[in-house]
């Protein structure tokens, strides 16, 4: 066996690995035979640790072999001749992808080994497991995508069991609307890079990232689209990126996802979800050094995003609210690094920062009971630190600052009266208008041709000096 088939062997084991959790889960559920606790849990460690070990195999087989680029290709699924369309489904093995999918399956393997402790006895203990199961699909498929279409089936995983875990408790109301506010951002999200998928294909021909950034490896790839067009394709995967990252004016959703349970917390807005919209930055970072104009604005899109966060989580009441906020602040710092080419150290950053934003978010719910233990046992409340080091701002400028960060910057308010309101106008007077024109066609249909009157409208109307009240009633 050659080192190539060992790559493809590998490549489908880190694949196969997390689909095959799903399968078994989903299959039980829709025949009627629910698996136990202990067996699901066994069937999650089981399909984590094969597909992590197949990831490191992969990562030192690179690294002795001084490979950078390994593909596992699975051909086209179907075309299009007319309109030069093809499905290419497409795996990518580089310094960017294995990273990731690594990260992905220790962070997925902790949170699920924390959830079957956590969420031990709980009547949507199998729920939770099968969208976990789609969710670690979607994060795979979203990092080893060797092509747009691939990227995009992975992102909607992602969406669909995010959405699904922050209604866990379907039986509030405030998660439904919750979930419903965080699946309609997504939506916006999505159909930005439907049409950024839709042209480069339109551009290049195809959807691989191979064809997208030229010859090179990540990420000494280059872009082979112009400049322009670059600027187009780029603003689309950035409003994506910010819609899946919470990026402003994105980030109201962010605490709203928070009535998911904690480990779901932890793993989609501590570590890897919330990471999603930087990593696909980082996937075509080429194309964002085909224009300055779009680098300054991924620079500026990560400064405001960071400032906001770091202004809203100091207000925060709740423990998992402000470490969502303070999530935002790092990632607007990833997505500033990213702007400015600084490529590995962004991916870094992801790393060490999705880690320490996990084992928090684990950590949130034992932490009150923590501090209560620590008072009972000084026998007194914990102080702060001293007002030595308050602000030298002045009052009115720091009353402003606080309304302003209390008030989470008014970005659902925003977004519900600039982007909300007019599509719903829109769409009104569209109804309106096609009411006013079906009574249009109704009236001349009625005056030229209409249908003969029905034996039971005209003996009622013959009558109507024997019986007013029967007539009134039939009209009624």
């Amino acid at each position: 066996m050659d080192v190539d088939s060992i790559f493809t062997f590998l490549g489908t084991c880190v694949v196969i690995s997390p689909a095959a959790l799903l399968l078994v889960f989903g299959l039980t559920s829709l025949l009627g035979f629910p698996l136990g606790e202990r067996i699901m849990a066994r069937c999650t460690q089981a399909s984590i640790v094969t597909g992590l070990t197949a990831a490191v195999l992969i990562l030192f087989m690179m690294l002795a072999t001084g490979t950078r680029h390994v593909t596992v290709e699975f051909g086209n699924w179907f075309m299009i001749p007319e309109q030069h369309f093809h499905f290419h489904v497409k795996f990518l093995f580089d310094r960017l992808s294995v990273p990731f999918a690594i990260l992905s399956f220790v962070l997925c393997g902790t949170i699920g080994a924390f959830t079957t402790r956590y969420l031990h006895r709980e009547s949507g203990y199998r729920r939770f497991f099968l969208c976990y199961a789609v969710f670690v699909l979607g994060m795979i498929l979203s990092s080893l995508a060797g092509t747009i279409e691939t990227l995009f089936i992975g992102w909607e995983l992602v969406g669909l069991s995010s959405a699904l875990l922050v209604a866990y408790f379907h039986e509030r109301p405030a998660p439904v609307r919750n979930a419903q506010r965080v699946w309609s951002v997504y939506r916006i999200a999505d159909a930005s890079f439907l049409i950024a998928a839709l042209t480069l294909h339109h551009l290049t021909g195809e959807g691989d990232f191979d064809g997208l950034m030229g010859s090179g490896s990540w990420p000494e790839g280059q872009a082979t689209i112009s400049q322009g067009h670059a600027l187009f394709v780029g603003l689309l995967l950035l409003v994506a990126a910010a819609g899946k990252s919470a990026l402003v004016p994105f980030s109201g959703w962010l605490p709203r996802a928070m009535e998911g349970p904690t480990p779901s917390s932890a793993v989609f807005y501590g570590s890897l979800s919330v990471h999603l919209g930087a990593f696909l930055l980082l996937r075509v970072s080429p194309v964002l050094e085909q224009s300055t104009t779009l680098c300054v604005a991924v620079v500026l899109l990560g400064l405001v995003s960071a400032v906001v966060g770091a202004l809203i989580e100091r207000v925060q009441t709740d423990v998992k609210s402000a470490l969502a906020f303070a999530s935002l602040t790092q990632v607007g710092i990833i997505v500033m690094e990213i702007g400015c080419g600084l490529r590995y150290i962004a991916l870094i950053h992801i790393i060490g920062h999705a880690c320490m934003r996990t084992l928090q978010l684990l950590r949130a719910p034992t932490l009150l009971h923590d501090y209560h233990t620590l008072e009972n046992a000084i026998g007194g409340h914990l102080t702060g630190e001293s007002g030595s080091n308050e602000p030298k701002n002045g009052q009115r400028v720091r009353t402003w600052l606080y309304r302003f960060a209390l008030e989470r910057a008014c970005l659902d308010a925003s977004l519900d009266r600039f982007i909300v309101r007019p599509f719903v106008q829109a769409f009104r007077w569209c109804n309106q208008a096609e009411e006013r024109w079906t009574r249009f066609l109704s009236s001349r249909g009625s005056t030229n041709s209409g249908p003969p009157p029905s034996p039971l409208v005209v003996s009622v109307t013959a009558n109507t000096s024997t019986d007013n009240a029967v007539t009134e009633a039939f009209h009624v």
